[in-house]
């Protein structure tokens, strides 16, 4: 009796086989991919503070704007939103780290327009703007769940209704626990999906969905790295935001060298 095979269907061969994520990075390679960030932006220096300069500028004229439109109420949410839209904005930094590395040219007119994967870029542009839009409506919304439709009190009486009464308080964790969560779900999405658009040929969709995978598959490290963005970022408002022009570079760099730590 002739012996039957059998033979696997072409589309089941065709699977592409699993990708383990994983890369097994150590919580402190984070302070590594700092340094490496300063490294770069000492290196070429005039680019990387002048997109610094640039950043700031643009976020002092927002709050500025703000406060002369009388949106005080949306000023907090907005400055937090900034750790939302923070990874598109570094674009730019991405580039130029990139460029480093490749022994490319390095000039502020490639930081600025990149080129590679501009439409992908900025659709996930996009979708970040976006999320900053709706967790200022979400804010918004929370404020009025519980102190009613009143009007906001101001800068001079908000520190006391936030810290000093029992609806301040709750709001308070409230609106930390929310943001918290569009702040993760942002930082997962864009870690490492911008670096890869401009690194390779890729749709927008799979850089976000390989970015997700790769933040949860070495948590020790981004925990870390969200940790120290966190910090400084937090530094850079208690200075007026002038510390910007220095940690926003700084943490631009150190984000493509994160990436560098998990693409291959």
């Amino acid at each position: 009796m002739a012996k039957q095979f059998y033979q696997i269907p072409a589309t089941v061969a065709a699977l592409p086989r699993p990708v383990d994520h994983r890369r097994y990075l150590p919580a402190s390679a984070a302070f590594g991919w700092l340094a490496a960030g300063w490294r770069d932006m000492w290196t070429k220096p005039g680019a990387s503070l002048i997109y610094g300069l640039g950043v700031a500028a643009l976020s002092a004229l927002m709050v500025a704007a703000m406060v002369l439109l009388g949106w005080e109420q949306v000023l907090f949410p907005a400055l937090s939103g900034f750790l939302v839209v923070g990874p598109f904005l570094a674009t730019g930094l991405y580039e130029k780290s990139r460029r480093l590395a490749a022994g490319e040219p390095v000039g502020l007119h490639a930081m600025l327009w990149p080129g590679r994967g501009a439409g992908q870029l900025f659709f996930v542009g996009a979708i970040l703007m976006t999320l900053m839009l709706v967790w200022m409506r979400a804010a918004v919304l929370l404020y009025a769940l519980f102190f009613g439709w009143r009007p906001f009190p101001g800068f001079e009486d908000v520190v006391a209704m936030l810290f000093a009464t029992p609806m301040g308080l709750a709001m308070l964790v409230t609106g930390t626990a929310i943001g918290g969560l569009f702040a993760a779900f942002a930082f997962a999405i864009s870690t490492f999906s911008i670096p890869m658009l401009l690194d390779r040929e890729i749709d927008a969709f799979t850089a976000m969905g390989t970015s997700m995978s790769l933040v949860w598959n070495n948590l020790p490290a981004l925990f870390v790295w969200g940790a120290i963005v966190l910090a400084l970022t937090l530094l850079s408002l208690a200075t007026g935001l002038l510390g910007l022009i220095i940690v926003f570079p700084l943490l631009g760099h150190a984000s493509w060298h994160a990436y560098a730590a998990v693409r291959e």
